[in-house]
């Protein structure tokens, strides 16, 4: 397999004897902190290894991404190939491969977040929508409940639930004694549960 590799010894092989794979030694050097042999290794597998990549992730983008982080795998853990288990083509192969797929799987569990924070957001949205039609109806319902109230008890009433005043604040702003007050409220709330009652 050495006819698209240089030899990096520069020695030529007796004919007829078993070339090395000069990819071995290559991988060896860099295994030894040596840039020049990791270059060298990157320039003759680079576009074998890329093309590999970019067929599974499928998007050139990520593609490039996922090669150079396989070749920063690769510079970092160039020590433990091992080259009785195989050759160093398909060792980097398959670092490369390893990344690609976990990119995939990566991607593809982002999605399913969003898939499923998009249904779980519009299910949201959904009960917001009810929530607000049913308050819209139970104001109506109040409305409709409040105009059947005498008018001293209808001005309790708002001062005391809309406007948000204690009865004794009820009391001084309509210049009544608080037991007064209090009655008004207590017997424009009796009506009002009354007639909504009756309205359900």
């Amino acid at each position: 397999m050495t006819g698209s590799f240089p030899d990096p010894s520069g020695v030529t092989a007796p004919e007829g004897s078993v070339t090395p794979d000069p990819l071995v030694c290559l991988l060896q050097r860099s295994a030894r902190g040596d840039e020049a042999a990791f270059a060298e290794l990157y320039d003759a597998t680079a576009s074998r290894l890329h093309g590999l990549v970019l067929r599974v992730v499928r998007d050139p983008a990520q593609a490039d991404e996922v090669t150079q982080e396989a070749y920063l795998e690769i510079w970092r853990t160039a020590a433990r190939f091992d080259a009785t288990r195989g050759s160093a083509l398909s060792w980097m192969m398959t670092i490369g491969h390893r990344r690609a797929v976990d990119r995939v799987r990566s991607a593809e569990s982002a999605s399913r977040r969003d898939t499923s924070y998009a249904r779980t957001d519009r299910q949201v949205e959904h009960d917001s929508t009810e929530e607000v039609a049913l308050a819209g109806l139970e104001a109506r319902r109040v409305r409709a409940a409040m105009a059947t109230l005498t008018p001293v008890q209808r001005e309790a009433i708002e001062l005391a639930y809309f406007g948000g005043y204690t009865h004794t604040e009820v009391a001084s702003l309509l210049e009544l004694p608080v037991g007064t007050a209090k009655t008004r409220i207590r017997d424009g709330l009796i009506r009002l549960r009354d007639t909504m009652g009756v309205a359900q």
